[in-house]
């Protein structure tokens, strides 16, 4: 399991005075192939990796499961759907919510980036597979849940619905790691890796069994409960510790000029349910955050 062992390196994708660089990031500089540094603010973050693919799982935290779910006890088996590469954004991008749209909701997460080849793999050995992890916001539009709940095509798939970053990091234990997510500034979920389903391996030898990752793939496993949706000008960030904090401000605009397809906001039961979540299954410190 190299990619959790020391030492820590974090690589990230940049724009500098107009050109593309990969670069590392040591002790809050940014650090440029030929030696030189500056400060992150002096950058423009692009997405960390070039995947071929975005694979995310439905539901992967026991605080999630429970909170749609009265029984405790896990599924024995995950679900899976895709993000098109069109909804891949960055560290400091602007998330999209079209005008007239009601339920588009956070989903802070934890990426698992590919750095192998990896196909037909044992859970041990799909670890060494992993060039490392990253901060990850499956971003979704419950508006479209009753017509797409199964693809989660429209839900999940809008352009930049998936920013990921600032970098990746390897070198960093993530078992011993917490995922929170703020809004505004205030913590609103929160959950141990350990308190995953279904961990890394597990998902990356299931999924292996029947597909081939390429390098720069991306695998997204999962949020914990209190999902919300959130509003023009909120900024939400998505921490995972020892690994990085990803920040994204949410930006009104206008809903599509076509009339044909399915409307937005239909507000049903269904939808509702999903996109404001139960509260009274929440973890106590998050039932006055619902």
């Amino acid at each position: 399991m190299s990619v959790l062992e020391g030492p820590r390196k974090e690589v990230r994708h940049v724009v500098k005075d107009g050109s593309e660089y990969w670069v590392e990031f040591k002790d809050g500089r940014i650090v440029f192939p030929d030696g030189r540094t500056c400060g992150e603010d002096e950058v423009v973050h692009l997405p960390p990796c070039t995947p071929t693919k975005i694979i995310c799982v439905h539901v992967n935290y026991i605080s999630r499961y429970y909170e749609f779910n009265k029984s405790r006890t896990p599924p024995k088996s995950p679900t899976y759907f895709q993000k098109p590469l069109t909804a891949l954004n960055a560290h400091k991008g602007e998330l999209i919510k079209p005008k007239g749209y009601k339920y588009v909701n956070y989903e802070g997460e934890m990426a698992v980036v590919f750095g192998k080849v990896t196909r037909n793999v044992s859970r041990e050995e799909a670890w060494d597979r992993i060039a490392g992890f990253a901060p990850a916001n499956d971003f979704g539009c419950h508006d479209f849940r009753d017509t797409d709940a199964g693809s989660m095509l429209r839900v999940k798939g809008m352009d930049g619905f998936c920013p990921i970053g600032p970098g990746v990091v390897s070198g960093v234990d993530v078992r011993q790691s917490t995922l929170r997510s703020y809004k505004n500034g205030k913590i609103v979920q929160e959950g141990a890796i350990s308190e995953q389903i279904f961990d890394c391996g597990y998902l990356i030898a299931d999924l292996a069994r029947h597909m081939t990752f390429l390098p720069g793939d991306i695998l997204l496993t999962g949020t914990p409960a209190n999902s919300r949706p959130l509003e023009a000008g909120d900024t939400i960030d998505v921490e995972v510790t020892g690994i990085g904090r990803l920040s994204n401000k949410v930006v009104e605009v206008p809903a599509p000029r076509a009339m044909e397809g399915f409307p937005a906001s239909p507000d049903s039961d269904g939808v509702r349910r999903v996109a404001l979540g139960n509260e009274e299954r929440l973890p106590d410190k998050f039932k006055t955050m619902a």
